[in-house]
This record gives structure tokens, sequence and C-alpha cells, in this order.
């Protein structure tokens, strides 16, 4: 017969990302390295959009006083004294009318104007002071009161001084700079997207040794693994070291407690050993007392298990595969009820293993074949099924089988429904109470064979 396909364990639904949680490191870390690059990125758009208001500015007061100088060279004396220039001092964009570039030139009520101009006046906000080397800046509305860039250059004379200045609109420096702005938000944004997948991409590379110390420890506590892998980066190898540490701790104050109720089995059983040999040969009235103390070996047995199982808290997370467990034990048990000779078909996949002692798990599992064995008429069937994480062996006879009452009272501290069957009553409670210090259970149902169904939960 071929082996059956391996079950398939069911997954859990996806939950929410790990840096979703609020106590994610990634979270922390993506969220600091957010608040700083959008700090960076902002103040550093503020610094390059000054940069680029001077720079502009610069360029513009350049060029207006370019015009100043070029009207200072042309500059001459009328025969009545006026103000004129040698020849046409109106280039581009000079010359286009209301286009916001002007010049002018002012002495006492005299005015020489730029075609861009025309009869219109450019107003100075304060009175120009003379004796300038160089044209500096002024405020001023232009002839409609649009706001104007300004330069001045005031030059002293034996009679009145003359006033020369030039004019941009404010939109040659707005325009501009508003225009490179757009340009730079844009690359800042997208420069803004690219540091924060790099720093994404690093906190997940960053905090990847963590999550292999989560597999790891995971592999531990199934019993995949003894210890933690010592080889990790610098910075969680001193964890992993305290942490194999305590495992090193733990096994060895385990091995002392395993020793110390081995030595007290064997202080207890010997005299009730001893006791019971010594009731045998008795009278009847005193070989009544063989059966208190045959009891008492029981109590004794099943407590020590229990000691041995729950030393330290816990069982000992050691990986046991079923397959050849339960092949042993039915082999054994087989023979035990040869008068019987029950078929007992083994329905588990290779591979299939749980989380508990070799020791523990063939206590409970021969508990549950042999009374399968017992109240079978002919078949027994042991199989598993996995529901992560746990797995449950089921062991079904053909038997009778019990109605839910029964079922409920079997599983009492030492009831036996039937005096007349071989056992002592404890099979079943045993069962149950080791597999409860394991996070497991056993459960009673009626099977499909007509009999019996024990299902034990593990962890797989």
């Amino acid at each position: 017969m071929g082996a059956p396909p391996k079950p398939r364990a069911r997954k859990a639904p996806p939950g929410p990302p790990a840096w979703f949680h609020l106590g994610s490191l990634q979270r922390r870390l993506v969220l600091a390295a957010l608040v700083f690059i959008t700090a960076a990125l902002v103040v550093a758009g503020l610094a390059i959009g000054l940069i680029l208001h001077r720079f502009v500015r610069g360029q513009l007061d350049s060029r207006l006083d370019s015009q100043i100088v070029a009207l200072v060279s042309g500059l001459q004396e009328g025969p009545d004294g006026s103000p004129r220039l040698d020849r046409d001092r109106d280039g581009p964009p000079f010359d286009r009318p209301r286009s916001g570039w002007y010049w002018q030139v002012t002495r006492g009520g005299q005015i020489l104007r730029s075609r861009s101009l025309r009869d219109g006046v450019i107003d100075l906000d304060g009175s120009p002071e003379g004796g300038d080397e160089r044209p500096r800046p002024a405020e001023g509305r232009g002839p409609r009161g649009e706001a104007l860039i300004l330069r001045v250059l005031t030059l002293p004379g034996p009679g009145q001084p003359t006033t020369i200045l030039a004019a941009a609109p404010a939109a040659a420096l707005q325009g501009p700079v508003r225009d490179a702005l757009a340009t730079l938000a844009l690359a800042l944004a997208v420069l803004g997207l690219c540091l924060m997948a790099g720093v994404a991409v690093q906190v997940r590379l960053g905090l990847r040794p963590l999550e292999r110390l989560r597999g790891d420890l995971a592999e531990v506590r199934s019993g995949r693994r003894t210890r933690v892998p010592p080889k990790q980066p610098a910075e969680v190898r001193p964890l992993v070291a305290e942490i194999n540490g305590l495992l090193d701790q733990n096994e060895a104050n385990l091995e002392r407690a395993r020793m110390h109720v081995a030595n007290l089995a064997h202080g207890l059983k010997t005299p009730l050993a001893t006791l019971s040999l010594a009731l045998a040969n008795r009278p009847e009235p005193e070989a009544g007392l063989a059966g208190v103390v045959a009891a008492m070996d029981r109590q004794v047995r099943h407590h020590l298990r229990r000691a041995r199982a729950a030393a330290l808290g816990g069982p000992v997370r050691t990986r046991t595969e079923l397959v050849g467990r339960v092949g042993d034990l039915a082999a054994a048990l087989g023979r035990i009820h040869a008068a019987k000779a029950p078929t007992i078909a083994i329905d588990i996949a290779p591979g299939l293993a749980v989380t508990c002692d070799p020791q523990d798990l063939d206590e409970m599992l021969g508990n549950l074949i042999d009374n399968a064995c017992q109240w079978c008429r002919s078949r027994v069937r042991v199989s598993a099924v996995v529901d992560a994480p746990h797995l449950h062996v089921l062991v079904e006879d053909d038997g009778p089988g019990l109605d839910a009452a029964a079922r409920a009272e079997v599983l009492r501290h030492g009831l036996r429904l039937d005096e007349s069957v071989p056992g002592n009553g404890f099979g079943l409670s045993i069962t149950l109470e080791l597999a409860e210090l394991y996070g497991g259970g056993l459960a009673l149902e009626p099977s499909d064979l007509g009999g019996l169904r024990a299902r034990l939960r593990l962890p797989a």
C-alpha cells in the first residue's frame, strides 16, 4: 500500500505588515527617516530658492546698471543747459511700450524717458540722494501703478542734480524664480521618494537578521534545532550568546530535575514492590492490602510521570516523528493482543512530527492504541491530521463505542466503565494530563468505523 499524500497545514490569514504595528522597529525607523528627510528637503528647498532669488535679482540689477551706464555715457548738455542724449538709447526691451522696462532721466522739471514709458513718469518713493558712485536699488511705481524693480543713480551738478533710473517689471524676477522653484520642487520630490525607498530597503535589510533570529528561535522551540546558530551579525551575536546560554542552563536544570525524579521513583517504588511481595503470601484478610499497595503504586507512577514531563514548568522541545513510533507500538500491541488478532491500519504521512518527548509520546499513544485493541472487534485505525500549529492523532476502533455521557465520564481519574476488562483506569487520564502539559488535549468522539475515536492534539 503506497504512502498517502502528506496533509497540508492550513495557512493563517495574512496579517498587517510588520511596520504597521505601533511598536514596530521598522515603523519607527521609517517614520523617523521620513520626518528628517522631509525637514532636510524643505530646508534645502528654501535655501536654494533664496539663492535663486538672489541670483536672478543680481542678473536684473546688472542689466539695469548697464542701461544706466549707457545713459550716463550718452548724456550731454543742451544749449539751454537742459539734458539730452547723444543718440537713441532705446535698445530692446526698452523700446516696447508699457513693457515695464523703462528708463528715465530727470533734472529739475526736465525729463528724458524711454519710448516704452511714453508720456508716463516713474515716481520714486522718497527723494533721491546725490553723490552716488554706483547705482543703488530704489522703490517706486510705474505710470500705471505696477510694481517695478528700480536702480537709481544721482549725479551731482553745478545746478540741480541729475537722476537717472532704469526699471524692470517685477514679473521679470518672480516669473523665472517661480518656474525654477517649480522644477526644483519636482526634483526634490523625486529625490525624497528615492531617499525613502532607499531607507525602506535599508531598514528591511538591516532588520532581516532579527527575522532570521525569530525563525531560528521558532525552530529551537519546535525541536528542529537545539541551539541558535552562533553565526550572526556583530550586533546580534551577544543576544544569541545569551539565548544559547539560557538554553544550556535550562537543559542542565532539566537534567538535574529528571535525575531527582528518577531517584524519587526508585526510592518509592522499591519499598512498594517489597511490601507487595510481602503481602502476597499473607492470609486472606491481610492480602486485601495488596490492592491498596497496587493503587498506591499506580498513583506514584502516575504522578512521577507528570513530574518528569512538567520539569521546569514544561516539556522538552523535542521533535519526534510519528510514523516510526506508531509502527513500533502497533507491532508490540499486536503481539500482546494476538488472541484477538486486530488489524491495525496506519495512515500517517512520512515526515509528520510532534513537539513531544519520545517516552511521553509512547505513553500516550500506547494507552490509546491499547484501549482501541481491547475494545475493537477486529479493526483499529491510526491516522494524523495537521491543523497548524497543532497535529491531531486519531485512534479509532470498530468496537461498541460510548455515548456522550460515558465519553465524558471515562476521562475521570481511575474510572473504569467495565471492571471485567483488564486495566487500572488511569490510561486515558494519564494521556489527557500529558497532552495538556504539552499545550494539547484529548477528546473522545464517535468513529465512522462504528466505535470510538480518540483525538490526541499535540503541538506540530
